[in-house]
């Protein structure tokens, strides 16, 4: 009977020891939460010191970064291949560094395929044009090519305005109307993160797109429904990293290009 009595007070003791050292972490645990919420009484508290960014230099006549890969500085089409059958370009190389579409040759894309970019290009819309509606310098820039940033002169031309200068092609109509007179020059700098999709070829996550137009904010963060379609809905076919297209509308829309460069993220 004794020795059960004993047996019992050494569980007992065990049982408070353990509970004593369990309310001791708990405090010292509840010690530490407090004291990382306190608010810090030093600067040096909030300093954060590493990882260091990496230094990007800005050349201060081409103001191309210098981690930025140069896709068309007007020295040819080494870039770039036919989209139609991955020949050569047969747009045409203008004496001013600049290409223009030769209609009817089809759409060209970059030989390397592209995922999250910064993207900046310059285009200019024809001035000899007379045409209207779509067909007035109509091109466009398609991302990963699948999703349309439009390029078209709406100077005294009004069309949806989901199709005009500067939409998410038929998808997101540009906050406001940012473009150069006709025939002068315009930029688009363009930040894009392409879209995720898990192992059964579902998308988890949209492909989202900001575009400057001329320095002016025309697509905010806009969060892409999917293939930007002339006709029909968006599509959303599971894909990975893919070619930086431009369009020849096959119009005569004479729209040129300049200045294409790009910077992976």
């Amino acid at each position: 009977m004794k020795n059960i009595f004993l047996s019992n007070l050494l569980i007992i003791a065990l049982i408070s020891c353990q509970n004593q050292a369990t309310s001791e972490e708990e405090t010292n645990t509840s010690a530490k939460i407090e004291e990382s919420e306190k608010e810090p009484t030093t600067p040096e508290a909030t300093e954060v010191w590493n990882p260091k960014p990496p230094v990007v230099n800005v050349d201060p006549q081409t103001n191309i970064p210098s981690d930025a890969i140069v896709l068309f500085d007007g020295s040819g089409f080494e870039k770039w291949i036919s989209s139609v059958d991955s020949t050569a370009v047969k747009w045409t190389l203008n004496p001013d560094g600049s290409m223009t579409v030769k209609d009817k040759t089809g759409d060209i894309q970059t030989k390397q395929n592209f995922g999250d970019v910064q993207l900046h290009l310059e285009w200019q819309s024809d001035p000899g044009s007379s045409a209207s509606g779509q067909n007035r310098s109509n091109s466009g820039v398609f991302l990963q090519s699948r999703y349309e940033v439009q390029v078209l002169d709406n100077n005294e031309n009004d069309t949806y305005v989901n199709g005009q200068v500067g939409s998410i092609y038929k998808q997101s109509i540009p906050l406001v109307m940012a473009a150069a007179p006709t025939g002068q020059w315009n930029t688009y700098d363009i930040i894009y993160r392409q879209p995720e999709f898990d192992e059964a070829g579902h998308k988890t996550k949209s492909a989202t797109i900001t575009v400057l137009h001329n320095g002016v904010l025309v697509q905010d963060h806009y969060q892409i429904e999917g293939t930007t379609e002339y006709i029909g809905w968006p599509k959303n076919e599971p894909h990975g990293e893919a070619p930086i297209k431009l369009q020849d509308h096959q119009d005569q829309s004479g729209v040129s290009y300049r200045n294409i460069w790009v910077r992976e993220l």
